[in-house]
């Protein structure tokens, strides 16, 4: 099972109408949510099986950004403002602490790429550091590193993705957002070409917009409205260490494993080197875009048959066959990836591993979002694909989200994340590996 979730209850009230639905409980469904009905709209979140139960509560809680693709840059600026006064925003805390994020370099040539990002990245108002020497034994707690060098922007934080969503969402409803969980939304329905309302379980919602933030399930409902949206699972695992003292307060991506620090005082554990992906229908369907990506990162994709292979073939049109995808951990990887941790920071060797989980990343063939509207029906806007980058980037995507769909002038240019993009393949260029 995944993670201890700060649960939502639903709302028992079906509304007959409202200005805009929001397809998906995760961090982007929410934090659109929230701006839209500060913004005065009346909102409906549906979410088919329970909020933040899928990838949003189970990534690693890096608010970062440090290594970010350029595109995404503007973006996450704007998130980490966003996350600094999250806790007033919504009257609670969500777990917000501000101790910084630190790559370290393995080889000559990310030392070159971390320098380059750096120079990149201070233009834009990033506080990005190369750190050696004693500034890096400081920041990593004088783990014992063979490593020289490393990217460190002390301005990113971390944040617990059990509790921000929730409390999210709480606060949007509190301003008075809808929330309908599990309420699955089978279909759109149009009138003289444009959106008229959604059918959802429980009953017909009229409204003049749509927001469909599904996350993993976001192509197989696109499917529904005859939208082509390349993206694919990707499995990662996740571990959560119990309390300990003296190890680094930093968020710290060390030898493809990922540190970070919890609020309970213990850590969650990650390994990025390696991450499944299941064969399904949607692997031939896309196989045209994701191939630059499979030919630059294979080795650290792994295709392979699993449960979710069968269902998606045996029923390529359950969108609402299965109410959250909760895929099993990697067996055996939490105690080796503690050890590997311990290595570098030995306050974990008295750690030891309480949970495990793993969750299904929306990936796109260029690993950055798309947030933009559907072509054939512009009251539909899609915001999904996140790529494994999205609980950081969540406040500031689901605000831009919001103010596509409501037509406002955006904070940041939606060029980048144009949903046809991929029409030209020569014109991919991949997202960056950190």
């Amino acid at each position: 099972m995944g993670p201890h979730l700060d649960l939502v209850a639903s709302d028992t009230r079906v509304p007959t109408k409202v200005d805009f639905v929001v397809i998906g409980g995760g961090i982007i469904g929410a934090a659109a949510a929230l701006h839209l009905v500060e913004a005065g709209h009346s909102v409906v979140l549906c979410e088919k099986g329970q909020v933040a139960g899928e990838q949003s509560s189970r990534n690693w809680g890096w608010c970062r950004q440090a290594g970010r693709d350029e595109r995404e840059v503007p973006l996450i600026v704007e998130s980490l403002r966003l996350w600094r006064g999250m806790a007033e925003t919504v009257g609670a805390d969500v777990g917000f602490r501000q101790h910084g994020t630190l790559f370290v370099a393995e080889t000559a040539e990310e030392e070159a790429s971390f320098e380059a990002w750096a120079r990149m990245a201070r233009p834009q108002g990033v506080d990005a550091e190369i750190l050696t020497g004693a500034r890096l034994r400081e920041v990593t707690r004088d783990a014992p590193l063979r490593q020289r060098l490393g990217l460190f922007v002390a301005s990113d934080g971390r944040a617990e993705p059990q509790l921000a969503v929730p409390a999210i969402v709480r606060a949007a409803r509190a301003k008075g957002l809808t929330v309908l969980a599990p309420c699955a939304v089978n279909g759109v329905e149009r009138s003289a070409g444009r959106v008229d309302a959604v059918l959802t379980e429980h009953g017909r919602i009229a409204c003049s917009g749509v927001l469909v933030a599904a996350g993993a399930w976001s192509s197989a409902f696109g499917r529904s409205l005859g939208l082509r949206l390349p993206q694919l699972k990707v499995l990662g695992s996740v571990f959560r260490t119990s309390a300990v003292e003296g190890g680094p307060e930093a968020s710290i991506w060390i030898d493809k494993i990922g540190v970070r620090k919890r609020l309970d005082g213990g850590y969650t554990i990650a390994d990025s080197s390696t991450y499944d992906a299941p064969l399904t229908p949607d692997s031939l369907r896309f196989l045209r875009e994701f191939a630059p990506m499979l030919r630059q990162q294979g080795r650290g994709i792994r295709p392979h048959i699993a449960l979710q292979s069968f269902r998606e073939t045996l029923a390529p049109r359950s969108y609402t066959g299965a109410r959250m995808l909760d895929p099993r951990p990697r067996a055996g990887d939490g105690e080796a990836l503690l050890r590997k941790a311990a290595g570098f920071f030995p306050a974990l060797g008295g750690a030891r591993i309480l949970q495990r989980w793993a969750g299904y990343i929306d990936v796109t063939p260029d690993a950055i979002p798309y947030i933009d509207r559907i072509e054939t029906d512009p009251d539909v806007v899609v915001a999904t694909g996140f790529s494994g980058h999205g609980f950081g980037i969540g406040p500031g995507a689901g605000r831009l989200a919001a103010e596509v769909l409501t037509g406002r002038p955006t904070m940041v240019g939606t060029e980048d994340y144009a949903i046809p993009r991929f029409s030209d393949l020569s014109r991919i260029k991949l997202g960056t590996a950190v």
